[in-house]
C-alpha cells in the first residue's frame, strides 16, 4: 500500500465510541428507509472495539431506545438496573449521608442503568456492521486532508512499520487517504483531529474555555457477601477537600463486580497534587475500604473528560465536516453523564447528513453542514445542556457559593435561569508555582487496596510495538527543566496517571525529562495540563495503547 492510494466513502467517521457508532447506525437506517445507498466507514485506532473506552458508567438509555427501537435492556445482558443510591460527604475517617430530598434532580438516577461501556460499544459496533457500516479497527486517523478551497475532504491514516526515529523498517506499510464529502469527528475527549480543526477554523472563538477532568477507574471483584448489584455511591469531600474540585464513585454491578473511581477537575492549582495518589488515598476510607477489602483488582485505567458544557461548545460544523460527542463536548456535567448525549449527537449528525445528501436545500452553506447546528439547537439535547450550562463554572467558585448557586439553579429554578457565567482561563493556566504550597506526602501502597503506578498500568493491558515512534511530542526540550521543574516542581511527573514522565539526572548531574511513552494509556492529561502547552499528544501507531476489557 502506498501513500498516494485513496479510497472514497460518502461519510467518514473518526472514532468508534458511542457517538461515532450511533452516527453510523443511524446513517444506514435512514438510507434503508429512504431506499438509497450510502457508503459509511468508521476508523478506530484501538485494536478491537472498546479497547480504548473507559467510563463509570451510568447510562440514561433513552437515546439507545431512540436509536434502536427494538432494543431490550434485559435481553442484552449489558446493564444492571440501579435500585439504590447514596450520596456521601466524606471526612477522613467518617462520612455523612446527604438526604435524597436535598439533592437536585440532576444528581438522581431514576430509570438509569449501570454498564461497562467497552462492552456496550462492542455490541453497538456489531449492530453497525450488520447494517453495512465498514468498521476498521487498528487504524489511527493522523491528519485531515484539505482541498484547494481549504475544505476538509477526508483523512489520512497513520503508517505502520516506522522505527523510533521515523525511518522505514522492513515491515513498513504506508497510510491511506480516505476521501469523503462528510468527515465526522467522534474521537472523544481532546480528540487530536478535533483539536487541529478547532484551531484551523477558529471554531472556539468567543466561547468559554473548554474544561477537562481526569477520570481514574478500577474494576474489582469483591467478596460475594458484600455484593449489592444496583447500588450506586457518589462521594465528595475527602481526600480532595480544598485541593481540587471533584468527587468519586463506587458502582455495584452484577457478578460481584464493582467499579470504583475518582474524577478530578484539571483546573487545580497545586502542582504537588497527584490524581493517581488521591485516588489511591480514597480507597483507604473505611466506607470504601470495607467493600474492597479481601477483593481482587481486575483492571485499571484513566481518561480525560470534556466538562465545559454548553457555553464551551465550539462551532459544531466546519467546511467538510462536523464535531460530535466529546470531540465537541456534549457531556452533561451536572448529571455526570455523557453516553446518552453522545449517542443523541450522533443521531442528529446522521439525520443532518442524510437531509443534505437527499435535499441539499438550506442544509449547507459554504460547504458547512449548517442544518446540523440548527437541529442541535432545536433538540432535547440542547435543552438539557442549557439547563446545566453554568454547572462547571459554579464548581470553580468558593465551595459554599458554588453549592448554593447549584442548588438555586438546579433545584429551585429547575434549570430555568437567565444568567451565564463566562471563563477564559484554561486548565493549564490554573497551576501556580510550587513555592506557594507545601509538598503533599502520600502514603506508600499496601498492595491490598492501594497500589503503585507500574502495577496499575500493567492491568490496563497497554501495548506498543517495540521501537515505534514516540507519540508524545516535547516541542522544546529545555522548557520542562527551565520552567516546569524550576518553578512548578515538575508537575508532569504527578499529573500523569501512568508514570510516563519522570525527571532524571544525566552523567553530569543535570536534570532531564524522561518520557516513558510505552506506559501511555491515552488519557491526554499531559496535552491539557502542561503549563506552557509544550507537550502534544499525537495518535500512535494503530492498535497501540491500552486494551481495556469492559472499562
Amino acid at each position: 500500500m502506498h501513500q498516494e492510494e485513496s479510497v472514497y466513502y460518502d461519510v467518514i467517521i473518526v472514532g468508534a465510541g458511542p457517538s461515532g457508532i450511533s452516527a453510523g447506525i443511524k446513517l444506514k437506517q435512514l438510507a434503508i428507509d429512504k431506499k438509497t445507498d450510502i457508503k459509511v466507514c468508521i476508523i478506530e485506532k484501538s485494536l478491537e472495539l472498546g479497547d480504548h473506552i473507559l467510563s463509570g458508567a451510568i447510562v440514561d438509555i433513552k437515546s439507545i431506545r431512540e436509536l434502536l427501537p427494538n432494543f431490550n435492556v434485559e435481553e442484552s445482558g449489558l446493564f444492571t438496573a440501579i435500585n439504590e443510591e447514596k450520596f456521601l460527604y466524606l471526612k477522613k475517617d467518617k462520612y455523612f449521608n446527604v438526604p435524597n430530598f436535598l439533592l437536585p434532580n440532576c444528581l438522581k438516577n431514576n430509570g438509569c442503568y449501570l454498564t461497562r461501556l467497552g462492552h456496550l460499544v462492542k455490541w453497538m459496533g456489531n449492530k453497525a456492521e450488520e447494517l453495512g457500516v465498514d468498521v476498521f479497527t487498528g487504524f489511527a486517523a493522523t491528519n485531515l486532508l484539505y482541498n484547494s478551497k481549504d475544505e476538509v475532504c477526508g483523512i489520512t491514516t497513520g503508517s505502520f512499520g516506522l522505527d523510533r526515529e521515523g525511518n522505514k523498517t522492513s515491515h513498513f506499510q504506508a497510510g491511506l487517504n480516505i476521501l469523503s464529502k462528510h468527515t465526522v469527528l467522534a474521537e472523544g475527549s481532546r480528540g487530536s483531529l478535533g483539536k487541529k480543526v478547532i484551531e484551523h477554523f477558529n471554531l472556539d472563538k468567543e466561547r468559554n474555555q473548554q474544561r477537562y477532568s481526569i477520570g481514574i477507574k478500577e474494576i474489582w471483584e469483591i467478596d460475594h457477601s458484600k455484593s449489592n448489584p444496583g447500588l450506586v455511591v457518589h462521594t465528595i469531600g475527602w481526600p480532595l477537600d480544598d485541593k481540587a474540585n471533584g468527587g468519586a464513585f463506587l458502582y455495584n454491578m452484577d457478578k460481584d463486580l464493582v467499579s470504583v473511581g475518582m474524577v478530578i477537575d484539571l483546573n487545580y492549582s497545586n502542582p504537588w497534587l497527584s490524581p493517581f495518589e488521591e485516588f489511591q488515598s480514597y480507597k483507604t476510607h473505611p466506607v470504601i475500604n470495607n467493600i474492597l477489602e479481601n477483593g481482587k483488582r481486575l483492571s485499571y485505567g484513566a481518561k480525560s473528560i470534556t466538562m465545559g458544557g454548553l457555553l464551551s461548545l465550539p462551532k459544531l460544523c466546519f467546511k467538510g465536516g462536523i464535531l460530535i460527542g466529546c470531540d465537541a463536548g456534549f457531556l452533561n456535567s451536572s448529571r455526570l453523564k455523557g453516553i446518552h448525549t453522545a449517542i443523541e449527537s450522533g443521531i442528529i449528525a446522521a439525520e443532518s447528513i442524510i437531509e443534505s445528501m437527499l435535499l441539499d436545500k438550506n442544509t449547507v452553506e459554504n460547504n458547512e453542514l449548517v442544518i446540523y447546528t440548527k437541529k442541535i439547537k432545536a433538540s432535547g439535547l440542547y435543552k438539557e445542556l442549557n439547563k446545566s450550562r453554568n454547572f462547571k463554572q459554579w464548581s470553580n467558585k468558593y465551595k459554599i457559593v458554588a453549592l448554593l448557586m447549584i442548588v438555586l439553579e438546579q433545584k429551585i429554578f429547575r434549570g430555568h435561569f437567565f444568567w451565564n457565567l463566562y471563563s477564559k482561563k484554561s486548565d493549564n493556566e490554573s497551576l501556580k508555582p510550587a513555592i506557594f504550597f507545601d509538598q503533599i506526602i502520600y502514603q506508600k501502597p499496601n498492595y491490598k487496596t492501594t497500589f503503585d503506578i507500574d502495577s496499575s498500568v500493567f492491568l490496563s493491558n497497554t501495548r506498543y510495538e517495540k521501537n515505534e515512534p514516540v507519540h508524545l511530542k516535547i516541542n522544546n526540550s529545555e522548557t520542562p527543566i527551565l520552567i516546569n521543574l524550576k518553578y512548578y516542581a515538575g508537575p508532569e511527573a504527578r499529573y500523569c496517571p501512568a508514570g510516563v514522565y519522570n525527571f532524571i539526572k544525566d552523567e553530569n548531574g543535570n536534570h532531564k525529562l524522561h518520557v516513558n511513552s510505552e506506559n501511555c494509556i491515552h488519557c491526554k492529561t499531559c496535552d491539557i495540563k502542561d503549563i506552557t502547552q509544550n507537550i502534544t499528544w499525537e495518535t500512535p501507531q494503530g492498535g497501540s495503547g491500552p486494551a481495556y476489557n469492559g472499562m
